[in-house]
């Protein structure tokens, strides 16, 4: 019976090919039929049919088809079994054996019995043994040699044929696994190539490079595989041959042949294999390859592109041509730098259009759409270039045209210090003159290099760069050459005429008043009779020049009066100016050059690296508002400066005009402790050396960072020098202005270094109002009513307390020493407590030490007793706790004032019981009579005080004892009577009802503006200082106005008195009881009806 025949390996049915009850020995017959042995196996009978039949089919497999179409012979060695187990195998066999059969051949039972009966029993049974091929009875092995040569026969059938099971099996097995690794392999590289020809080209780098590495670790897994494979290959067929290889008269059986032919053969078709997808694998390499570069070429070309638009862009901003030398230095310097950054653009981007004959030469497949981008970028880098070119030459243009204006300015210089240099005396004799006229003409030989000669010429030979403002400035040049030359040539013509032999004496004549000029600085903003509105500042300075000149010439004919040294001083106020823009223009340059080179570059991806975690996002603590700072000057304060480079007299006004503008040098300086700290701990860092080294700094970042505040200091030095050389100028009240509020502006800046450090505050200082005074004091208490502290009671030595003078209130500080270095040493200074400005009074003087004042609290409620270091700090503060005051009394007033005039009635409201406190009959009686003498100042409406200022009766003041202990170890020498005594001004003469002031020599402050003086010219305003001269009748005294320096007459009633040469205290005093003398006083209770907090006079306690 057959089946259907089903592939088989020997791997699949190796423990049924081990039982070895058939084996495929290699052996052949005559005719070379494959011999199958079915050695002797007791349990033949036993095998299951499955395994049977797997084994005859498996083994029928083998050989080739030829050798398999001959048909198989069959040896069956059954001597040692029994002729019935020989019947059932014979039947077996044949009923199962797949192949075709040649030949039978039955090794029969040896034994005697089983013999004889084999025989009988064959001849009787031959027919139901029938076979297709005949059954041939054996009865030894030398029969079967007959039948098969011994050599194809096994030992075990007495051949020599070499056999060993065992060996065989594993060959089969390793020879079957191999043709599975080839077959398997093949299949890969099919199904892998089919994939790599269906795969998308990526349309970006990334996924480009992604891919071809994907493919890559593929293609490098297959080409293992396939080594393993060959190697397998390479090691059964080396097994196959050993014999040979050990015996060369060796002789491989048809089998090993067989099997020696078939993985031959599977290793040519692995080898062809591998070769087609080798061939294959390097067309879709280079393809994946020629996309990647395409893509990197499309990515580079678009990242070059954007980088040439930017630094087109930024080339196109190169617009101006400077307005001086140093300028347009400054701007080529910087086109240079630009040119040098944007060379590294350029050349990429001339890099990466020269790839385009190489795409050519390697047959890209996309060549068509890279030519015309590598032309578009050799076009782009043309146009820079060439552009670049042209700015550079039109700066080298700006540069020689402001060469000759400088050469020109500095001849002009040169000759007007010349004019001015000649001595007088020595020009009134012969030799004298003729000596100068030499000097003259020497000097006037120099100007064929230095001067500008034809007007038309430079406007022509200069015209592409002339703008309206160069332009402007060639014309004030070539005027002040004219100017000058005009004026050499009259000296020329006096020093002709003092040289030549005189006859007779000269009359003198008096020049005419008009050829005179009041001022002796001229600017643009002069006007003068005989000069038309319509002329230029330029226009004016010349004709002043000329006027000069006149003078000058005309005195020398009279021979008596020197020449004017104001030419000196114009040189000097020019040197300084050019000092101001020049110093300037490099702070400028300076600031940018720390921006863009360390500020912007820890912004700079590329350098991120080289900043530590613990410095990035710590740009705005380092750098502070210097960006700010940096694009003010450079913006608007440079170029303010720049304006009055002819007129630096008038440079005040520049100053002025942008002082707000500096406050945001007190945010900077503000931040430098941070800043400084800050340094402090990376100033190692790799990143700031990489930047110093970009930039060729010899001074690392720390010293740049302390530039601002260097220059805001250098402000006030050349303003100073400034203010020296024109002190007769028009200028000179701007000066003088500018100088103050830069002083002012490093007073506030130096305060609020000491204001930030304050600590324990529970508020906002910004409420304080504006900061105004700080500094270090001994201060002592003397606190009158609710002593809630034992200690404040006994308090003989000074506490040391850190003052902080506000607007609005006064803070009392500890101060604190902190370690470290730098800014980390700067002290701190601990919040104590504060006293509002609405409640506080003063007391200027304290007996026994004039650097020792009061400050009291709610009508001496609390008393300090401040000790200043020096004398003149004290007077400081003092002054100002005063402005302080009387600003509040002035707020306070015309608030008042405001309401009288809103007010339909004439006579005053009675007073409410929560205003301030009530008026004395003192008061009253002043009041009538201020109103019967028509004052011009008028009664605080609601405050119920005067506003005149009136002065204490003797022995009247404060009699309750002081607590304030003076009777510290360095004792001042006063007791507590005597500070009684003097706390309230008892000293101060004056009836406590008179209602006129008393001569008391010393300083006054004018409370309201007037100028109905005797004199005309002489006028005063609200706020001004006077100094008494003396008194005279109907109440006025003749006073010096210590402002304008004029004299002249004032009722006494329109002053206030500020320091006075008594010995006796004056004091600033909080009204609250009335029971103060002469003080000014900041009364909390004013502000029910004058919404302000006023401040006013105390009534004299009747």
């Amino acid at each position: 019976m057959h089946q259907d025949i089903i592939p088989l390996y020997a791997a699949d049915i190796q423990d049924q090919l081990k039982k070895q009850f058939a084996y495929l020995s290699g052996g052949r017959g005559g005719d070379g039929c494959p011999v199958i042995t079915f050695p002797d196996y007791p349990a033949f009978s036993e095998i299951p049919e499955k395994e049977f039949q797997n084994v005859l089919t498996y083994l029928t497999s083998i050989p080739s088809l030829r050798d398999a179409g001959i048909g198989f012979i069959l040896v069956i060695d059954r001597r040692q079994d029994k002729w019935t187990s020989v019947k059932a195998s014979i039947l077996r066999i044949a009923a199962s054996f797949p192949g075709n059969l040649q030949l039978v051949l039955v090794l029969r039972p040896t034994g005697f019995f089983h013999r004889a009966l084999s025989d009988i029993a064959f001849r009787f049974n031959k027919d139901e043994l029938k076979m297709k091929v005949p059954i041939i009875m054996l009865g030894s092995v030398s029969e079967l040699q007959g039948y098969i040569d011994k050599t194809q026969l096994t030992e075990d059938l007495g051949g020599t044929l070499d056999y060993c099971h065992n060996r065989w099996l594993s060959r089969r097995t390793a020879i079957e696994g191999f043709a599975q690794k080839v077959k398997q392999t093949a299949q890969i590289l099919q199904s892998f190539g089919t994939e790599l020809a269906e795969t998308e080209l990526p349309n970006d780098v990334q996924s480009t490079s992604s891919l071809l590495a994907t493919h890559t670790e593929k293609k490098d897994k297959m080409k293992e595989d396939i080594r393993v494979a060959v190697e397998q290959g390479n090691d059964i067929l080396g097994s196959i041959t050993k014999p040979v290889t050990e015996n060369p008269d060796y002789k491989l059986n048809q089998d090993q042949l067989d099997n020696q032919t078939t993985v031959e053969r599977l290793l040519a078709q692995l080898h062809e294999t591998e070769t087609a997808f080798d061939e294959f694998w390097m067309k879709h390499q280079q393809k994946l390859e020629q996309c990647l570069r395409l893509r990197n070429f499309e990515q580079n070309f678009r990242e070059v592109k954007a980088a040439l638009d930017i630094v087109s862009e930024r080339l196109s901003a190169f617009t101006d041509v400077g307005n001086s030398r140093s300028h347009v230095e400054h701007i080529l310097k910087d086109l240079a730098n630009f040119k040098e950054k944007s060379d590294e653009t350029v050349t990429k981007a001339k890099m990466l259009a020269s790839e385009r004959d190489a795409f050519i030469q390697s047959n890209h497949y996309a060549v068509d759409s890279i030519i015309p981008k590598c032309s578009e970028l050799h076009h782009l880098c043309d146009a820079f270039t060439t552009e670049t070119e042209r700015r550079r030459k039109l700066l080298n243009k700006s540069l020689e045209l402001h060469d000759l204006l400088e050469k020109s300015m500095k001849w002009c210089d040169e000759g007007i210090y010349l004019l001015a240099s000649q001595p007088v005396d020595k020009c009134q004799s012969q030799d004298g003159a003729e000596s100068a006229l030499q000097e003259i003409e020497k000097f006037l030989d120099t100007g064929a290099g230095n001067k500008i000669k034809e007007l038309n010429k430079i406007y022509e030979e200069y015209a592409h760069i002339l703008n309206e403002d160069l332009k402007e400035h060639v014309q004030k040049v070539f005027q002040k050459q004219e100017s000058m030359e005009e004026m050499f040539q009259k000296r020329q013509v006096s020093l002709k005429k003092l040289a030549a032999k005189q006859t007779r004496p000269v009359q003198p004549v008096a020049p005419r008043p008009e050829a005179f000029v009041k001022s002796p600085c001229t600017s643009p903003g002069l006007q003068r009779e005989n000069v038309s509105n319509s002329e230029s500042s330029a226009l004016r300075r010349v004709n002043y020049r000329k006027g000069k000149s006149e003078i000058t010439e005309l005195h020398q004919s009279r021979g008596g009066s020197t020449m004017d040294d104001e030419e000196n001083l114009a040189v000097l106020r020019q040197h300084v100016m050019n000092e101001l823009i020049e110093t300037e223009r490099a702070y400028v340059e300076e600031l940018l050059c720390v921006l863009e080179g360390y500020a912007a570059e820890m912004d700079n991806p590329l350098m991120a690296h080289l900043i530590s975690p613990e410095l990035q996002n710590k740009k705005d603590i380092l750098f502070g508002n210097m960006e700010e700072i940096y694009h003010f000057h450079n913006r608007i304060f440079l170029r303010e400066l720049e304006t009055y480079v002819e007129y630096p007299e008038l440079v005040g006004r520049c100053f002025l005009d942008q002082m707000e503008d500096f406050q945001i040098y007190e945010k900077y300086c503000q931040n430098k402790p941070r800043s400084e700290s800050l340094w402090r701990q990376f100033s190692d860092s790799v990143f700031f050396q990489e930047c110093q080294r970009k930039l060729d700094h010899k001074l690392s970042l720390d010293s740049y960072l302390l530039k601002p505040v260097q220059r805001i200091t250098k402000y006030q030095l050349l303003l100073k020098e400034m203010l020296k050389y024109s002190k007769n100028c028009e200028g000179a009240e701007d000066l003088q202005e500018a100088l103050t509020s830069i002083l002012g502006i490093l007073k506030a800046v130096n305060d609020s270094m000491h204001q930030i450090a304050i600590t324990g505050y529970d508020g906002n200082l910004n409420e304080l109002g504006k900061l105004l005074m700080q500094g270090s004091f001994n201060v002592w208490t003397d606190h009158k009513k609710g002593h809630t502290k034992v200690k404040d009671l006994a308090r003989f030595k000074p506490m040391q307390r850190h003052l902080f003078l506000h607007e609005k209130a006064v803070l009392f500080c500890k101060k604190r020493e902190e370690n470290g270095e730098g800014y980390e040493k700067a002290p701190s200074y601990s919040y104590k407590h504060s006293l509002n400005m609405a409640a506080v009074g003063i007391t200027e003087n304290v007996k026994g030490d004039a650097k020792k004042f009061e400050i009291w609290y709610n009508a001496r409620e609390e008393v300090y007793i401040v000790q200043a270091p020096t004398p003149e700090v004290k007077a400081t503060w003092v002054n100002e706790i005063r402005k302080v005051l009387t600003s509040q009394l002035q707020a306070c007033r015309e608030a008042s004032q405001h309401r009288t005039l809103e007010q339909t009635q004439s006579l005053p409201l009675p007073l409410p019981a929560s205003s301030c406190a009530s008026p004395s009959r003192n008061h009253i009686r002043n009041t009538k009579k201020m109103e019967e003498k028509k004052a011009d100042l008028t009664s605080l409406e609601g405050c119920g005080t005067t506003v005149a200022p009136k002065y204490p009766e003797k022995g009247k003041g404060w009699a309750k004892p002081s607590h304030s202990l003076d009777a510290s170890e360095e004792n001042d020498g006063w007791s507590s009577a005597e500070e009684a005594l003097n706390s309230s001004d008892a000293e101060e003469e004056g009836g406590g009802g008179a209602g006129e002031m008393k001569l008391t020599p010393g300083k006054y402050t004018v409370v309201t503006d007037y100028d109905k003086g005797v004199s005309e010219e002489f006028t005063v305003k609200s706020g001004d200082l006077v100094q008494l001269i003396r008194e005279g009748e109907d109440g006025l005294w003749f006073v010096k106005n210590l402002s304008s320096g004029k004299e002249g007459w004032i009722p006494a009633s329109n002053l206030l008195m500020l320091i006075g040469n008594s010995n006796s205290a004056q004091s600033l005093s909080s009204s609250e009881s009335g029971t103060a003398s002469s003080n000014f006083s900041t009364s909390s209770s004013c502000s029910d009806s004058c919404n302000v907090s006023s401040t006013s006079f105390s009534d004299i306690k009747g």
